[in-house]
């Protein structure tokens, strides 16, 4: 099943879990905006995803609801209304709470959840207008569950969770579905920040501190973004369509939700 013809526009897509999510839709028959604030690595991303199909980009900081609103509007120039909204991007600080600045607490709620606000807001009347739609909200498993050392990413996370659920009742009538999908520990480069903290302050070996991470995963690893991008493309289809409201967790099994 495909979602061909459809536009979708993918934040934080220029690396990690969102390129391979523009990868997946590309070859689903999308049409694809990459949206990411790095002008250079939006571009090489969508060179290298040009022969799957039309890819174009947008620069932005999703934070930023003046940003959004100009880069949305760009991405429309191209590529026409938006269809579907994958918000993947997102960025976490591990720090002791009582040592957290009040400024990296502000960072982690304007990037991973004020940021899927703008965005929503800024694609939804396309659905409305179009009765069809498809939101995706890239979590975590921090958004279902507690970790000690990111209590910022967590609340931000959690937030999620309760926007998906919330905002999917009120377009549940509307032809619009919103989920979200939450990645354990996955091979990105965010995760690549926690192993680097890890053995700076353990003094570990990268196959320790990797280790470690997976310790959290039954299935003994970490988990890999095309697994993450397959859940998202797939939240995407038409066939998906009674699927509204829920957090699937992309992580072997460390959470089960029922």
């Amino acid at each position: 099943m495909t979602t061909e013809a459809r536009h979708a526009l993918v934040t934080g897509a220029a690396r990690g879990i969102g390129l391979m999510v523009a990868q997946r839709l590309l070859q689903q028959g999308c049409r694809v905006t990459l949206m990411g604030r790095n002008v250079q690595a939006l571009q090489q991303a969508a060179q290298q995803l040009k022969p799957l199909g039309q890819v174009g980009y947008v620069a932005g900081d999703v934070g930023s609801a003046e940003n959004v609103a100009v880069a949305f509007a760009k991405a429309r120039e191209q590529f026409g209304a938006i269809d579907i909204l994958v918000n993947n991007a997102g960025q976490a600080v591990s720090e002791r709470f009582d040592r957290l600045k009040e400024e990296a607490w502000h960072s982690m709620l304007s990037v991973n959840l004020t940021g899927t606000f703008h965005c929503i807001q800024a694609a939804l009347p396309d659905m409305l207008a179009n009765k069809w739609g498809r939101i995706v909200n890239v979590a975590s498993t921090a958004g279902l569950q507690g970790y000690a050392y990111v209590s910022a990413y967590c609340a931000a996370k959690h937030g999620v969770v309760g926007l998906t659920r919330s905002l999917a009742l009120e377009v549940a009538k509307k032809g619009i579905t919103v989920n979200a999908v939450c990645p354990g520990y996955t091979e990105t480069d965010l995760v690549r920040d926690a192993l680097d903290n890890i053995m700076k302050k353990t003094g570990m070996t990268l196959d320790e501190a990797r280790a470690k991470l997976a310790q959290s995963n039954p299935q003994g690893r970490l988990v890999q973004p095309e697994e993450v991008a397959d859940a998202v493309a797939w939240l995407c289809q038409s066939g998906a369509s009674a699927v509204n409201g829920q957090s699937i967790p992309v992580d072997g099994g460390e959470v089960m939700v029922g």
